[in-house]
């Protein structure tokens, strides 16, 4: 149910002439499409920004026009030679001239009648395209455009330039965006006009329509006020419906969970450590969500190491404690089941009765499980999406925690939450990925977040080093004297296979290459295994009868074996910082000294370097995250292409940070005087939701 006026918007791009369905699954690949959309909208096309411009505003004689040059120019028709019959390698040429000069048009494998119908002899024409010197002559090689002096207005003089595809070309998807732009409508301004006064901003309509058609080549940068005002309408849309979506959840009866500690304390007994400072301010501020009649959202974001299971389980007790059952959701099997491992030993010591839940459950196990579940004999249920499916019924679920919640969507939270029924479930989302100030105000700011910032007692630094490949008989000499002192060595690769298209080390072709030095006690491990195979191998490494695992970035996060002391990452310089640290942080969990080496390709590029010292120079997570951050921009820091976490569309702009910040300060401000958006800037902040289709707040609004 959008509103009118945008429902031209939405269209499908099919409705725009000249797309038909072989364009339609060019733009599909072009341009950038948001979850859950299959096919290219008219939307989707105005959000498809130009990179560039070709600036053809000269307009010389003949004689004035430099070579290499763009230029625009008034010719008239003389001449036509075509190619000699029989020699399709020479070219067809049109002479022309002005008052100043002559020039050739040039055609390679020209249609000639198509040729003859746009440059009639005698006819005046304006062209454009590249000025070329051939000999004494001037020429244009295939003019870009051809147009009769009383349609130059279709001769753009600024031409925006898209990102395209193989077959799309430029002036297709010109064509299709001009189209898309006399649909935009001109809407109430839901911007504040002191603001956009203080910023030189245009209205919405105008913005759209100078990056697309623009009047001046610094429309179309990034830091132009056309990209800007949509830039900050973008991120304030962002902001509103994260803030829209907490106040719903917080304003939504809930149920106060108190325990009563005694199985917290059982834990705790069980534990070889004492908590940290950040451990135990955390699990207050879970206990004191928990207890409150509102429901509770709360992220729970810890460097690797810092000992976030241990609280996830604590928390989990909670509910246990006030008679309730709870779950713990993580992002892949072998997640689900390193948890499941990891909590067992606690769990047992405390009289807890789990379950494990994925998709390799099958059958009569299954059933079996999910009707102990129903019944109330299992406490904490730990799985994967298989939680999310309607068969899985609780008897009571007060409290649920989600892990790696950059895996998962605002949606799948909410799903899971439907579980605890109408009381609804308390929810606590943790990560292992340090997450910067700018993209907790981006993707988390429905949320409340505690950080564990401490490492528990006992655990030694990595040691980090760099080399290059051309050292890699060095590196594996290296191994040799770790392995025979009982060390246990990761070695991780950027791809599964070898491919004509790449030099990356494969991590087949690196584990055949190790097991000619190493024999049977080198493992492979990788997503394209079967998942039974996975967990053999893992168990193998684990219990040490694999003294080597070559692995591609499944061991990211949550794989915990003690003993592993050494991890070699091939073509470091490939991987994302936040990356390399979560790798480095599956070594340095035991009491031996641990190491971290960082092999890289030469030459090493500015912005590889920067990575790679950074990883030598601090363990600091939150550090690494800002110049990860700082390094890679907004998008990408958590993985966002890989894991379906919604992208910006138009928001990637040098000064992100500061207009995120306003944007942020702004909703707040509009939403604590205008809760239901009702006023007339609040009516028309309703349209910018569903202009960048944040339909979770748009629900929550005309549910209000």
């Amino acid at each position: 149910m959008r509103p009118t006026s945008l429902v031209p918007v939405f269209a499908s791009a099919l409705d725009l002439s000249g797309v038909g369905p072989r364009i339609e699954i060019l733009l599909k690949k072009a341009v950038s499409l948001p979850p859950g959309v299959t096919t290219p909208r008219v939307v989707d096309l105005l959000w498809h920004l130009p990179t560039g411009v070709v600036d053809r505003r000269a307009e010389p004689t003949i004689a004035g026009a430099t070579p290499g040059t763009i230029a625009t120019l008034l010719v008239r028709v003389l001449k036509h030679r075509p190619s000699p019959r029989g020699n399709t390698r020479a070219p067809y040429k049109v002479a022309c001239e002005d008052d100043t000069g002559k020039i050739d048009l040039v055609f390679f494998h020209a249609d000639h009648r198509l040729v003859e119908r746009q440059l009639p002899v005698g006819s005046m024409r304006y062209i454009s395209g590249r000025i070329e010197q051939y000999s004494d002559k001037l020429q244009m090689a295939h003019p870009d455009y051809i147009v009769a002096p009383e349609r130059r207005n279709d001769l753009p003089l600024l031409e925006p330039v898209y990102p395209l595809t193989a077959g799309l070309s430029n002036k297709i998807l010109q064509k299709a965006s001009a189209q898309a732009l006399l649909r935009v409508p001109q809407q109430a301004e839901w911007q504040d006009p002191e603001w956009l006064r203080q910023r030189g901003w245009p209205d919405f309509a105008s913005a759209v329509a100078r990056l697309h058609r623009p009047l001046d080549a610094g429309d179309v940068s990034a830091g132009g006020a056309p990209r800007q005002r949509l830039a900050y309408d973008e991120l304030l849309a962002g902001q509103l419906a994260l803030d829209l979506v907490r106040r719903s959840q917080k304003e939504r009866p809930g149920r106060q969970i108190v325990g009563d500690g005694s199985i917290r304390a059982r834990i705790a007994d069980a534990l070889p450590f004492a908590l940290t400072g950040t451990q135990r301010q955390a699990l207050k501020d879970i206990a004191a969500d928990m207890a409150a009649p509102s429901r509770m959202l709360r992220l729970l974001q810890g460097d690797v190491g810092s000992g976030k299971t241990v609280v996830a389980l604590m928390a989990l007790a909670i509910a246990v404690e006030a008679g309730t059952q709870s779950a713990l959701m993580a992002p892949t099997e072998v997640l689900a089941r390193q948890h499941a491992e990891t909590i067992a030993p606690l769990a047992d010591a405390a009289g807890l009765r789990l379950g494990l839940l994925t998709g390799r459950e099958k059958g009569k196990p299954r059933k079996e499980l999910l009707d102990r579940l129903a019944s109330g004999e299992v406490d904490i249920l730990i799985g994967t999406h298989a939680l999310f499916q309607d068969d899985v019924t609780f008897r009571d679920l007060a409290f649920a925690v989600i892990d790696e919640q950059h895996r998962f969507g605002v949606h799948q939270r909410l799903a899971l939450q439907s579980k605890g029924g109408s009381a609804g479930t308390d929810m606590l989302v943790m990560t292992a990925t340090p997450i910067p100030r700018t993209l907790l105000m981006t993707h988390y700011g429905d949320l409340d977040v505690s950080r564990l910032t401490e490492k528990p007692a006992g655990r030694k630094p990595v040691t980090t080093t760099m080399a290059s490949t051309d050292r890699i008989v060095d590196v594996i000499d290296g191994l040799k004297r770790a392995l025979a002192q009982g060390a246990q060595v990761y070695w991780v690769c950027p791809l599964i296979e070898s491919s004509d298209k790449t030099e990356l080390a494969a991590a087949e072709e690196r584990h055949a290459h190790l097991a000619q030095t190493f024999g049977a006690s080198v493992g492979l491990l990788h997503g394209g295994l079967p998942a039974a195979a996975k967990d053999e191998t893992m168990q193998a490494f684990s219990e040490g009868k694999l003294s080597i695992l070559v692995a591609t970035t499944v061991i990211e996060v949550g794989v915990n074996v003690p003993n592993a002391s050494v991890m070699v990452i091939e073509h470091s310089e490939r991987f994302g910082l936040a990356q390399l640290h979560q790798l480095r942080g599956r070594v340095g969990r035991g009491t031996r000294q641990s190491f971290c080496v960082l092999l890289y390709k030469t030459p090493l590029g500015e912005t590889a370097r920067a990575r790679l010292e950074m990883m030598r120079e601090t363990e600091d997570g939150f550090l690494i995250a800002e110049k990860d951050l700082e390094l890679r921009g907004g998008g990408e820091v958590l993985g966002a292409r890989q894991s379906g976490m919604p992208e910006f569309r138009v928001a990637e702009v040098p000064n992100f940070t500061e207009l995120l910040a306003a944007a942020r300060d702004d909703a707040r401000m509009v939403l604590a005087a205008d809760p239901a958006l009702r006023t007339p800037r609040g009516l028309a902040l309703r349209d910018l939701l569903y202009l960048f289709e944040c339909d979770e707040a748009v629900r929550l609004f005309r549910a209000a």
